[in-house]
């Protein structure tokens, strides 16, 4: 059962929007299996939901938007998915150019380590960094071999690195990939964790959850979050 009702009437424009949301693209193996298909077949069809929820989130005016897409721990799937996922993230970065310029002023940015990704698609996401930098509209935060506690690891090894011999919560914040508050977290598929993500970041986040598999999630859903959102009376602790 989701957490929230989606009764919720629909949504299309908000006083109160998230600076940051994130979200845990989940349920496309499930998704295909329900279909008799491969997991592979549900990634492809994660990877255009993904697309089309960015757009979105350009369209409503979100400041930033992270999007879980692989984790360290992804790594230990069966190598016939690891492949068909890197490529997908390819294809994804071969078509950047053309789908940022059909989505208006978005940028794009790649969260998480380099290690083990290949230097054709180290490349690409550098082109696809590079090539949108200078537009000013919703940055789209991608998490591949992203894990939350070895992003906080990241940073403060930094810091140290820096001169830093005492270390705030501020510096850490200063340091982590992404903007360190994340106002609302979506998850879809009927899971309800936050399994290595933005650890740091969610320190205060709204949390929504649905049974609706990643790859039949839409537009609308997004609209039935960002609406239990508005609210919300968020009290950071106090």
């Amino acid at each position: 059962m989701a957490l929230f009702s989606k009764k919720t009437e629909e949504k299309t424009e908000f006083t109160v929007l998230p600076r940051h949301i994130g979200i845990i693209m989940d349920g496309n193996g499930r998704w295909a299996k329900k279909r008799g298909m491969p997991r592979t077949y549900g990634h492809k069809a994660g990877a255009e939901v993904f697309k089309k929820i960015s757009r979105e989130c350009g369209r409503l005016g979100i400041e930033e938007a992270t999007f879980y897409a692989f984790s360290t721990e992804n790594w230990k799937r069966p190598q016939e998915e690891v492949d068909t996922l890197m490529s997908l993230f390819k294809d994804y970065l071969l078509e950047a150019k053309a789908d940022m310029e059909a989505s208006g002023n978005l940028r794009v940015r790649f969260v998480g380590e380099r290690d083990g990704m290949s230097e054709e698609l180290i490349r690409l996401m550098d082109e696809a960094e590079e090539n949108t930098k200078d537009r000013n509209g919703t940055l789209i935060n991608v998490a591949v071999n992203y894990g939350g506690r070895q992003e906080i690891v990241s940073a403060v090894n930094s810091l140290i690195a820096s001169g830093k011999t005492e270390i705030t919560e501020e510096d850490i914040s200063s340091a982590v990939y992404t903007m360190a508050d994340c106002d609302l977290i979506i998850r879809p598929s009927g899971e309800e964790r936050l399994s290595n993500f933005l650890l740091w970041q969610a320190a205060y986040s709204e949390f929504w959850f649905s049974d609706v598999l990643w790859p039949d999630f839409s537009e609308k859903d997004l609209h039935l979050a960002l609406a239990e959102f508005e609210k919300r009376n968020r009290r950071f602790g106090a």
